[in-house]
């Protein structure tokens, strides 16, 4: 039987631009089949979804999360104790709750040892881009997700391994991380030549490169190396934030995806010794909209991802939060929402299939109660989901709901 659906909304944006007298999305067998104005007829015998107020968008996409974390406190510890079963049950459990925020594709850029690949273009849960294990220097950050490297050959035996296991991206950790104890956020972990290896090796074989990056220094290595993407990019040294007029052009020019992996839920603030950490690497929340509006005023290539499933800050589900960050944080509207839908899509390599209003696109839709234009929490409030053409939840709440938007706080939280 041919699975035909309309959805309508007086208000729509195509992740792009707003639609400007809304829309009526029909959806056969899975693909969006035309997008018309919120006015006209529905074909005889379609099923029609529509909510009175609401907003229709792309689906969404995380563009940053990692599916093996179960979103709790010491969700990353816990990896390398989990037996395969116990691993599948998270990674089911978080797509399913991205899926309920509206979340509708993911970009996993974490896991443990390339559990996530087999769980790409599961039907009924979110479509998946994965990286596998990051790589990293043994010991080093998230070493304990099975990509820990020492040397040259065996830089290139994990690019190799990633090639082969079907990697849709190559994930490097080119500085220490902050939840891995033992590592430093200020310092690089890995040299200019060993960044271009990895590069220039998955370039080679047609793969993207995204790199972990908070110091300043590991940046600057990245963007040197030629990385499609940084994640975090928080520019940190000794001396506190520094985003050098160079570096900022260079980041613009190239076009490369900078991940900022804002947003997430309130949690009481840290004690003082970590509430003084987080001031030195920059991860308070006023001096990441600092952060942002000066990629924002310098042109710079944004995307929206979570980071979702790294700790109680980030239970899966949060996106719509990592949108509105940005939104505050001067990028507008127009471009957070398109953070997260037509500039996500291209930067995970979908751009011809997904986060777009448009014929011929996957139907992944979402309706949110409410004009996001007016009121950003309207995007936390999802009505209805559509994946592939299949009404699949509905009034369901989500994580950024439940818990509270982090965003214009001063609440303290910390990146992976």
């Amino acid at each position: 039987m041919t699975a035909r659906l309309a959805v309508r909304a007086e208000r729509a944006f195509d992740g792009e631009r707003w639609i400007r007298d809304g829309a009526l999305v029909l959806a056969e067998n899975g693909r969006i089949v035309a997008v018309e104005p919120a006015t006209a007829p529905v074909p005889s015998g379609w099923q029609v979804v529509e909510h009175p107020g609401s907003t229709l968008l792309p689906g969404l996409i995380d563009a940053h999360v990692h599916l093996s974390g179960d979103g709790e406190s010491g969700a990353l510890d816990r990896l390398a104790d989990y037996r395969d079963a116990e691993l599948d049950s998270v990674v089911e459990t978080s797509l399913r709750a991205q899926l309920a925020a509206g979340v509708t594709t993911v970009r996993d850029l974490g896991c443990r040892r390339f559990a996530v690949l087999g769980w790409r273009n599961r039907p009924g849960l979110p479509a998946v881009v994965a990286s596998g294990p990051p790589i990293t220097v043994a010991g080093g950050h998230c070493a304990n997700m099975g990509g820990g490297v020492s040397g040259t050959a065996q830089l290139r035996a994990a690019v190799e391994e990633r090639v082969e296991r079907g990697a849709d991206v190559v994930k490097i950790m080119a500085s220490g991380g902050v939840m891995t104890a033992g590592t430093d956020p200020f310092q690089p972990q890995f040299s200019l030549d060993e960044l271009r290896l990895v590069v220039d090796q998955a370039h080679a074989a047609g793969l993207p490169v995204t790199a972990h990056a908070h110091a300043l220094a590991a940046v600057e290595l990245a963007v040197a190396a030629g990385v499609d993407g940084i994640e975090h990019c928080t520019c940190g040294s000794r001396d506190g934030f520094r985003l050098p007029a160079g570096l900022l052009n260079s980041l613009a020019a190239l076009r490369i995806a900078v991940c900022p992996t804002l947003g997430g839920v309130r949690v009481p603030s840290p004690p003082p010794h970590l509430l003084e950490f987080l001031r030195g690497v920059g991860l308070l929340p006023e001096q990441e909209r600092h952060r942002v509006a000066r990629f924002v005023e310098g042109g710079v290539r944004l995307v929206s991802g979570s980071d979702a499933g790294i700790g109680e800050f980030k239970p899966h589900g949060v996106l719509p939060t990592s949108i509105i960050a940005l939104a505050e944080a001067g990028a507008g509207l127009d471009a957070a929402l398109a953070s997260a839908t037509a500039v996500a899509a291209d930067v995970c390599g979908l751009g011809r299939s997904k986060g777009r209003l448009r014929a011929g696109f996957d139907a992944d839709l979402l309706l949110v109660d409410g004009d996001p234009s007016g009121d950003l929490t309207a995007l936390t409030r999802p009505a209805a989901v559509v994946l592939a053409g299949q009404r699949v939840s509905g009034h369901a709440g989500s994580a950024a709901q439940d818990a509270g938007v982090l965003t214009g706080s001063t609440t303290a939280h910390a990146r992976d």
